[in-house]
């Protein structure tokens, strides 16, 4: 199963890496990361996203994470947009990958208890019959909802008897530093003032960079391991602890890369793109 891992040590790393020794960092070229296909599945084309919530999550938070999914393949949003983002999926082998929202599940008696294992997740995600090879379950953890490794990953996604499922939990009330960053000071390194979240619900705008992660290293995973997108970098000019720059709305100060429909704006993450072997921010 492949997971977001968020590791102290290698933030420190980086912090003293960079910022500690400039003059070394300069003097070590790094080598560009060339990606093999190894003939493992993509999940290209139509492709089916079926949601289960679990635990309480209003109305509006539901809608902020339906509307990013509709948002992946709709030319209705100005540019930059999050559909613009979600093409650089197509340079990877199989072409284009189109999102499309079928079913959806409300589970709010939290009928498996508020401490879930891995293996609650994979019984959740088969709520919903797979009935096309191309579908993904989405479970959605609601904040009061402890997920067995919650904090040293955001979210992970992996298979079941019954096709490929996603996990991604609302960190609000539990890690924040950690998975709902830029959004919360993170919990390692420089501590910068948090950024404010466009929909202006830091748990679920924290989702919405994991389940974008998750998403994109789902249909781009081509032997079984999350490549496609690149953790932590947000616009030019990133470093640790630092998302890079990005856009400011006017009037609410939210920070965003991205519009999507029915006017949201997102903050999402930048993706590997496998053609120029670096990764690629939309601002």
């Amino acid at each position: 199963m492949a997971s977001i891992y968020h590791s102290a040590i290698l933030s420190l790393f980086l912090f003293f890496f960079c910022y500690i020794s400039p003059t070394l960092s300069a003097l070590v070229q790094e080598q560009p990361l060339v990606l093999k296909y190894h003939n493992g599945l993509l999940l290209k084309g139509n492709v089916t996203v079926n949601l289960i919530w679990y635990g309480k999550f209003t109305p509006i938070q539901r809608s902020i994470i339906v509307d990013f999914i509709h948002s992946l393949n709709s030319n209705r949003a100005p540019q930059p947009s999050a559909s613009s983002w979600w093409k650089t999926t197509e340079k990877y082998k199989g072409g284009s990958s189109n999102l499309v929202v079928q079913h959806q599940i409300l589970l709010e008696n939290y009928s498996l208890g508020k401490s879930l294992k891995t293996s609650h997740l994979m019984a959740l995600a088969k709520k919903v019959s797979n009935t096309l090879t191309s579908t993904i379950n989405v479970v959605l953890t609601a904040k009061d909802v402890a997920v067995d490794g919650f904090c040293m990953r955001c979210g992970s996604h992996g298979t079941t008897a019954r096709g490929t499922y996603v996990w991604v939990g609302n960190s609000e009330t539990q890690c924040p530093g950690q998975c709902a960053w830029p959004f919360h000071q993170p919990i390692y390194g420089p501590q910068t003032p948090p950024l404010v979240a466009p929909n202006g619900d830091v748990g679920v705008d924290g989702m919405i960079i994991n389940l974008a992660t998750l998403l994109a290293n789902t249909v781009t995973n081509p032997f079984n391991n999350a490549v496609s997108a690149c953790t932590g970098i947000f616009g030019s000019g990133s470093y640790p602890g630092y998302p890079g720059r990005v856009l400011v709305d006017k009037v609410t100060g939210a920070s965003y890369n991205a519009h999507g429909v029915n006017g949201r704006k997102y903050l999402l993450p930048a993706m590997w793109d496998p053609q120029t072997s670096a990764c690629k921010s939309i601002v």
